[in-house]
Parts: C-alpha cells; structure tokens; sequence
C-alpha cells in the first residue's frame, strides 16, 4: 500500500506551494506570537526542573506547530482532550499558564480547568483519553449541543488497545470527534517502525471507515486547515476524522530520558531544519509584516508574560501535607485513619510544616 500525500501549504524557505492560497495576515501573525509564546514557556519550564522547582517535566519544543494551529481551530464551546505534552494546544485553547505550571509542580489548583472553556487536565495514561473523547462527542450529539471533541495523542498511543476501541465508537455513531496523532516518531524510545507494521498512522482509519488525513505537522497554515475541515465535517453530523500530523520532538521524552541512547544527533538536526518557527518568520518576512524590530517586540513580551506567569505560580503557599489522605475513600477506613495518625505524628516530631 503506497504511502498518503503529506499536506502541505508552506516551504522551508516561507513560500507558498499554491500561489492562489489566500493567507490571513492578521490570523498568521497572531499564530507566530503563540509559536513564541509557547517556545519561550516550553524552555523555561525545562529550566524549572533543572532548579528542581517542577517535577518530571515532558517538553513539546518542535510540536508547537501541530498544538498550536490545531487548537486555533476550535470553538468556544468544543472539548479538548490533551496530552502530558499538549501544553502549548491547552495554552492556545484558554487554560491559564500558571495553572499548567502548577500541575507540574504537583499542586491540584493546575488540574481545574477554566470555566470558560471546556479542557480535560493533561492525560497521562496513554490513549485513554480516545474513547472518552468519543463519549463526550456523543453526549454532544445527542444533546445538539454542537460542540466537537478534539483529541491529541502520540504514534505510541496508537498501538493501545483503547485507540482501537475509540475510533470503532466514534465510528460507528458518527460523533463529533476529531483524532489528532502528533506522530514524533518515538514512542519514548521506539521508533514508529518498530511499533507498528502500518506505513502510516492516517491508514488505520481506514478499517473504520473513518475519513483521515496526514499533514506537514510543522506547516502551522496546514495543521490549522486541516484540523477546521475536519471539525466543520464532524460539526455537521459528517463524522469523525483521524489527522497524522508528522513532527518531531526536539528534546528528550521527558526531562528523565536520555534520547542520544535512541535517536542520532544528525537526526535531530535535520528536523532544526524543519522549525515550524523559522518557516513562519520567513514567510512573514516575506509578506513584508515581520522585520527585526517586531520580531524583537513579539520576544521581549512573550519573554515577559512567561516571567510573570512563573513569579506568580512560585507564590503558592506550600500544601499542607496531610491532604493526601482525603479524597480517596468517600469514607476513611480505619487502615486510612491509621495512616493519617502516624504521618501527623512524624510531621510533629521532625518539625515538618
């Protein structure tokens, strides 16, 4: 089976492959402050757990692309299902910046979503947030609510059974969903050819009969396109679509991994060559609209509205400690409360706060 067209809009040197595409000088230029913002928020958060202010932290720089034009194409009232790696989608969407940084440093105010908008906190699990993705398009469907849910997920996910499970549902009741694989290549160490024997991520729909599309994911005009076609489809009761979007991670899976163990350095240079950032800025120089000085102001208050957004984050007051121990039983069993006595004790004697 030969391989699927790669969609895509926009060259490496910023030209358009159709000249008779028309682009939103306005819409593009709001894209290239998310791709700055999102970068510049992506790397400083690296830089939070290095100074052992975060957790684990799983970096999404070279996916801004993908996240960022998928998720400008949703509406106020759709659903997000995101991934550990999806910040910069959930940061696109409305969830607020220092919530995301708190849910990395393990505090529950980062796992309340906005109530503007309607986004899950990020999946770790994989691929369990597919079936449920279906689930809520199909409450939207019977309710006529017309809203649409939007999924992300990796190329590992791919290979859960859940994957299978959800497309077949969303499938079969026609719902309002729309699949987004971000395939990196690397499901943590494996590569994509190793974990499944599919040329493509975008041919497995084609069991459910499921219309699907793959896409130039660090093209940010086409990932947007493409993500609009598919959910105005699902949107008017056409069903669903699964989108392979092909990028790259630049980093490590997380910052606990190790990916020169896995992958060659000249491999991750020739995707630099790739930048969705960098083909964006050429096209916008291009268009006449972007030149050192805005360039330099776009940076200066990205730069800006991270910094505030993590000063702010680091003036939580620490939790109290002993709150662990509720909400997991709707009623403490004595094991529980024992527990509790004892880690108390300890807190008191060692003069923990």
């Amino acid at each position: 089976m030969g391989q699927q067209r790669l969609f895509q809009i926009l060259e490496l040197d910023g030209t358009l492959r159709d000249e008779n595409i028309v682009i939103n000088e306005k819409l593009a230029m709001e894209m290239y402050k998310l791709l700055v913002l999102n970068r510049i928020f992506d790397r400083k958060l690296v830089n939070m757990q290095r100074k052992g202010q975060i957790g684990t932290y799983a970096s999404f720089e070279g996916q801004e692309a993908s996240q960022v034009g998928s998720a400008m194409a949703l509406l106020k009232q759709d659903w997000m299902f995101p991934t550990y790696r999806d910040h910069a989608a959930m940061l696109t969407f409305g969830y607020e910046m220092v919530k995301i940084i708190w849910y990395w440093m393990g505090r529950i105010e980062g796992c309340i979503p906005p109530d503007n908008r309607n986004i899950l906190p990020p999946y770790v699990p994989i691929a369990t947030q597919i079936p449920q993705a279906a689930g809520a398009a199909w409450a939207s469907k019977y309710k006529n609510e017309g809203a649409c849910s939007l999924a992300y997920f990796g190329d590992g996910a791919t290979s859960e059974g859940d994957f299978h499970e959800g497309l077949n549902m969303a499938s079969v009741f026609k719902v309002p969903v729309v699949y987004f694989c971000q395939n990196n290549g690397y499901a943590i160490s494996v590569p994509f050819s190793r974990q499944t024997s599919s040329e493509t991520i975008a041919q497995k729909a084609i069991a459910y009969n499921m219309d699907n599309v793959r896409v130039d994911g660090n093209d940010i005009f086409a990932v947007y396109i493409t993500t609009k076609n598919a959910l105005e489809a699902a949107r008017s009761g056409k069903g669903p679509t699964l989108i392979e979007a092909i990028t790259y991670r630049y980093g490590p899976h997380t910052t606990a991994d190790d990916p020169c163990r896995y992958r060659s350095t000249e491999e991750s240079e020739s995707w630099r060559a790739r930048d969705p950032i960098l083909r964006l800025e050429a096209y916008l120089r291009r268009q006449g609209v972007l030149d050192q000085d805005v360039q330099e102001i776009v940076f200066r208050e990205a730069e800006r509205l991270v910094n505030d957004g993590i000063q702010y984050a680091l003036t939580i007051p620490k939790p109290d400690p002993t709150i662990m121990f509720n909400n997991v039983l709707s009623q403490k069993p004595w094991n529980i409360q024992e527990q509790e006595t004892d880690f108390n004790n300890f807190i008191q004697r060692h003069h923990y706060q």
